[in-house]
């Protein structure tokens, strides 16, 4: 009998190997675009862009930051999406989004690579140095910091001064980022004790939540968003507002250099009939 069981088995042998090479070709059929999906996409050293369709003239990246940027089920919206949206779509431009880090659209812009920009950036003197802005997309409330609400150390309606002079007290401070000019430079000025961090918003909100710094910048619409839907609980943080920050920060595309000017320009015409009696343009 077992013999038997043997030869019957290699007599099955030549019928199974064509099964299974079909098996495997099929599989492989449907898994291979998966996989060069992910592949091409998630970049290892060096972000890179996908191939733009052809209808696109300008990519834009973003990340998620809400209320300005955010990924739903029916695509991107938010504060300073809605415009961009309305501004693009004026012009005729065919744009793509790409989602992507924020310092790594830095890296983008410095590498000088052509026809794209970054969404929601504040305006300040480095960042003229490698891109060029559009006109304001929005406008923020006046900056906030968001601490701990038990924390006795930090309190509201004082100056920015007192603050960031107080030695009790550590800012997190996010890499590369900019709170805008007043802000900016207050810091450097009384050079308050900081822990530099790489997280995003949420990350950021967890640090304070442990007790791992005291507080840190941000404005005041993004910050309510922000412990919304970071699923703490609301009262465990507090708002501290400063009696000298002046009117929130304006947001703008940042075009790279290389960016074709007439896109550029276009577009700007187009934000500022878009925003036309919301603000003064710089």
């Amino acid at each position: 009998m077992t013999l038997r069981w043997l030869n019957s088995k290699t007599r099955s042998r030549p019928l199974m190997i064509p099964a299974l090479c079909l098996v495997l070709a099929v599989a492989l059929l449907y898994v291979k675009p998966f996989l060069a999906g992910r592949i091409f996409h998630y970049p290892v050293s060096m972000p890179v862009l996908s191939e733009s369709r052809p209808d696109t003239d300008i990519t834009i990246l973003y990340h998620e930051r809400p209320p300005y940027y955010v990924t739903g089920p029916l695509g991107i919206y938010g504060l300073c999406v809605d415009p961009v949206k309305k501004a693009f779509s004026a012009s005729d431009i065919g744009v793509e989004w790409v989602k992507m880090p924020a310092a790594r659209q830095l890296e983008m812009l410095k590498s000088n690579a052509k026809n794209i920009c970054a969404i929601g950036w504040f305006k300040n003197p480095e960042r003229k140095k490698f891109a060029v802005y559009s006109h304001a997309l929005y406008q923020d409330k006046p900056m906030i910091a968001l601490a701990r609400s038990d924390n006795p150390r930090l309190i509201s309606q004082r100056s920015l001064a007192q603050t960031l002079e107080n030695e009790a007290v550590t800012l997190l401070r996010k890499d590369g980022y900019s709170y805008g000019q007043y802000i900016d430079d207050m810091i450097l000025k009384h050079g308050p004790r900081q822990e530099i961090t790489t997280a995003e918003n949420i990350g950021m909100l967890k640090i304070l939540h442990d007790g791992l710094a005291d507080y840190f910048f941000i404005s005041e619409e993004e910050a309510a968003e922000l412990i919304h839907t970071s699923g703490l609980l609301a009262d465990t943080f507090q708002f501290i507002r400063f009696t000298d920050v002046p009117a929130g920060n304006k947001r703008y595309l940042l075009f790279s250099k290389s960016t074709d000017k007439r896109i550029v320009d276009r577009v700007d015409a187009a934000i500022i009939q878009v925003r036309a009696g919301s603000a003064k343009e710089e």
